[in-house]
């Protein structure tokens, strides 16, 4: 496995890029994995290089601005902060990485922002795969960021986060955890607009995940218009790919392998 480093600049700010090639990987999509709202490329951990490896498949990682090795944020997020993430950074993204077959992997918010992504773009994703996506604010959305916030101020959790954000992490808590729990933020929908997605969706979501229910798989299934297949994993919260890896691993791969195609 070949793992190239690279900084890019995408929306006008710097971004830290890695790029994934196994070794005899076939022509072919590039997977593209999006991570989490405090996420980053060494999050993701070795997932991403495990699935690349087992489908043969390159993939792409990336910190987004803000978040790990990329341009601090310097301003609030706004209300489309998830549309812009898709419609303006991921496309001019893709670009600088010569992607043009992107097989979107998300995970929380990287999933709102493929399936976002997919629907202003539908002709170019194969296909799309969520993790924990959120497509409306719930109350266990509230509470659990409301948690989180508590655990940022009593425990070690700033000291975690800054090992992969370093002096970037107090800026992107804030803007995270403010942005979900601002009033104007709770009507935040995008159900009405996923109507385009075209391409097969595989929804996965832990049925304990503490910061979301059943009724955002239901709502993604319902609301895109390619096929799409959903998975509950019981005992499972809000990260799947680190708590049942090699059960998440197998779902990933037989539903690509099913929709992809021959290389």
């Amino acid at each position: 496995m070949q793992r190239n480093r690279t900084m890019i600049k995408a929306a006008g700010r710097t971004l830290a890029l890695q790029h994934l090639q196994p070794d005899g990987a076939a022509a072919g999509p590039t997977l593209v994995f999006l991570h989490e709202g405090l996420g980053s490329i060494a999050l993701w951990r070795d997932f991403p290089t495990r699935l690349c490896e087992r489908l043969g498949l390159p993939g792409l990682v990336y910190d987004r601005w803000g978040h790990g090795q990329s341009e601090p944020l310097d301003r609030l997020r706004g209300l489309r902060y998830l549309h812009e993430e898709a419609e303006s950074f991921l496309p001019e993204v893709l670009a600088a990485a010569g992607v043009d077959r992107p097989v979107l992997i998300g995970h929380s918010d990287g999933g709102t922002i493929a399936l976002l992504y997919a629907a202003r773009f539908p002709e170019r994703p194969p296909a799309v795969v969520t993790e924990a996506a959120h497509v409306f604010v719930e109350d266990i959305t509230v509470a659990g960021i409301r948690a989180a916030g508590r655990a940022y101020a009593e425990t070690d959790l700033a000291i975690r986060l800054a090992r992969y954000h370093g002096d970037r992490t107090e800026s992107l808590f804030r803007a995270w955890h403010d942005r979900w729990l601002s009033p104007d933020f709770r009507a935040w929908n995008i159900e009405a607009g996923l109507a385009t997605v075209a391409c097969p969706v595989l929804v996965l979501q832990g049925e304990a995940d503490q910061y979301g229910t059943r009724a955002q798989v239901d709502a993604i299934a319902q609301a895109v218009s390619g096929p799409a297949e959903t998975a509950l994993l019981p005992g499972i919260g809000h990260t799947p790919h680190q708590e049942a890896g090699d059960q998440v691993l197998a779902l990933i791969a037989s539903f690509l392998g099913r929709h992809l195609g021959p290389a």
